[in-house]
């Protein structure tokens, strides 16, 4: 029989208390809307009283229209001698007004003496006092019991006593933390079964990835009977981050019979992993498995060969099931299984696969490399299948930088290029030279394919490639990730000048983009791939969209766009 296994994500807090991740409180409602479409049923926005940022988040999420998904605040116990109707932390998790709360006691003696400097009796009736009073006002009560893997390792018994005394107050989870994350799963799964004979209340569990294993802990407690698990969208989290949910939602969904979120919610896995990691402002892990883009990334030729013939050779699920898809890496390394699948892919049927897969093979010997730069492998395919057209031709440029003072330096690129009977002579400066460079490139060629207004460059990166030549004049890789709002891609540039590097991975990415668009090259006169001006001007009237008429008289008429050419 399939069980239901409950969802309660915690990176809106948990998450937040990792280096380097802040979310503002729109940022908060942005995530908790897409953690509600995914199919959550708890998400713990925080905790209220602790910061101003929560509080706002608390305010604001109440306006939220969420399908499924509960907003939880999260706190701890009273403290020590104080009433909970004077604790400013017990009374902030009643003004947030959520319907589920909550708190975490400490189960683990080191902490009792340590932390709270409090007696182990007196700790039990703080646990009991804090459970009942939020019991009886709020509508959900969950209790986190903190340590208490490192607590029920010390002393069993007086673990176990923490959580009967929280089960005086009646909660509706009563959910073990591994919170050093220094559990095994092995260790888990004993406890979780020796607990489960105690409690009636069901079990939940939320590990820490100290060691590795938050994952494999938070699996082996449902193999154990836990119904309700905890963790992070990407394993955001303290030190080493929380249990990854991205991982257990899917292991949960696909391989041990459990319902969580369900299959088609699990489509949506991959996305909202991305955009939690863009709002988050950090790099999304291409290695993560079942969600990043090396998950069913193939490079090896024996097994692209295997893929090709049936993909549950090294796949271990179907990449579509959690919104991924299946990709083909080509290198020195690749073999005609990785070319063949990788040009099939881009919609190509090779005439010579050998020659295509020999200067391949030659490229990256001289430095370039094709893995994270597709769109310049698809370029080079198309170049040598005789089926690329090139939409402009450079004239030359020159990139100048100017030193004034104590001030930043600035970069000014004059570019000359030919597009059709059309040259265009055109500067433009920028924060370095090939800022500038890629400015100018774009100011030349917007009027003839506007599209290329909309291109962004969303990363650079420089690498020195150990070769023939040493010091300053070494040969460089220049890898450019390009965007326009609704794709990304890469392309790749080699030289011993870093200019010229650049150079070759922002034309790449220009030309990308135009046969993504479907722009069709404005040739000149002596070119017979296209059928003279019919050709020129069919260009200009797709490029642009719009009547012929004024715009082919100011392409061919009396105004010519010819700038100092």
């Amino acid at each position: 029989m399939t069980r239901h296994i409950e969802i309660y994500d915690t990176t809106l807090r948990d998450g937040t208390q990792g280096e380097s991740v802040n979310f503002s409180a729109d940022d908060k409602c942005r995530v908790a809307e897409q953690l509600d479409a995914l199919g959550v049923d708890f998400i713990e926005g925080g905790w209220p009283g602790s910061n101003p940022r929560d509080m706002e988040f608390f305010d604001k999420c109440r306006a939220l229209k969420l399908e499924s998904a509960r907003v939880t605040a999260f706190g701890s116990t009273r403290r020590k001698n104080m009433s909970c109707d004077d604790d400013a932390s017990i009374q902030a998790l009643l003004k947030a007004e959520t319907s589920v709360v909550t708190i975490f006691g400490k189960s683990w003696p080191l902490h009792v003496k340590m932390a709270l400097r409090i007696s182990r009796e007196e700790n039990l009736a703080i646990i009991a006092d804090s459970v009942r009073y939020l019991g009886e006002r709020v509508p959900f009560l969950i209790y986190d019991a903190e340590h208490f893997f490192d607590g029920y390792r010390a002393d069993p018994e007086y673990a176990l006593a923490t959580l009967g005394a929280a089960l005086e107050g009646k909660p509706r989870r009563i959910v073990l933390c591994d919170t050093n994350g220094g559990a095994l799963p092995d260790e888990v799964a004993r406890v979780v079964r020796e607990v489960s004979v105690h409690i009636e209340v069901p079990l939940g569990i939320h590990c820490h990835n100290d060691g590795d294993v938050g994952v494999a802990n938070t699996l082996a407690a449902v193999g154990a009977g836990a119904m309700h698990v905890q963790g992070t969208i990407n394993g955001y989290g303290e030190r080493c981050g929380n249990a990854n949910l991205c991982s257990v939602i899917a292991n949960l969904e696909l391989k041990l019979d459990c319902q969580s979120i369900g299959s088609e919610r699990l489509l949506r896995l991959r996305d909202t992993a991305r955009y939690v990691s863009e709002l988050a402002n950090l790099s999304h892990d291409s290695r993560a498995p079942f969600v990043g883009d090396s998950a069913f990334a193939h490079k090896g030729g024996v097994h692209v060969s295997a893929v090709e013939r049936d993909p549950l050779t090294y796949e271990h699920v179907p990449p579509e099931s959690v919104g991924n898809r299946r990709r083909v890496l080509v290198s020195d390394l690749s073999g005609r299984a990785n070319l063949i699948a990788k040009a099939r892919d881009m919609g190509f049927e090779l005439n010579d696969e050998q020659g295509v897969l020999d200067e391949l093979k030659r490229l990256e010997h001289d430095g370039y490399e094709f893995e994270a730069a597709e769109a310049s492998f698809d370029l080079l395919v198309r170049r040598l299948s005789g089926t690329h057209h090139p939409y402009f031709e450079l004239l030359g440029f020159r990139v100048i930088d100017e030193h004034r003072g104590s001030l930043m330096p600035m970069s000014e690129a004059t570019i000359k290029v030919r597009v059709g009977d059309c040259i265009e002579h055109t500067a433009a400066s920028g924060t370095g030279p090939v800022n500038a460079l890629d400015h100018a490139l774009r100011r030349a060629l917007e009027k003839f394919y506007p599209s290329l207004a909309e291109v962004r460059l969303i990363d650079y990166k420089v690498r020195v490639i150990t070769g023939n030549l040493s010091g300053t004049a070494s040969l460089v890789r220049v890898l450019i990730t390009s965007g326009d709002g609704r794709a990304n891609w890469g392309t790749v540039g080699v030289s011993a000048n870093i200019v010229e590097a650049s150079w070759r991975a922002l034309v790449d990415a220009v030309e990308y983009k135009l046969v993504r668009d479907g722009a069709i090259p404005l040739v000149g006169e002596a070119d017979k791939n296209l059928d003279g001006d019919k050709g020129r001007e069919e260009g200009v009237e797709k490029n642009y969209g719009v009547d012929r008429g004024a715009r082919l008289e100011k392409f061919y008429g009396a105004e010519p766009l010819v700038k100092g050419g």
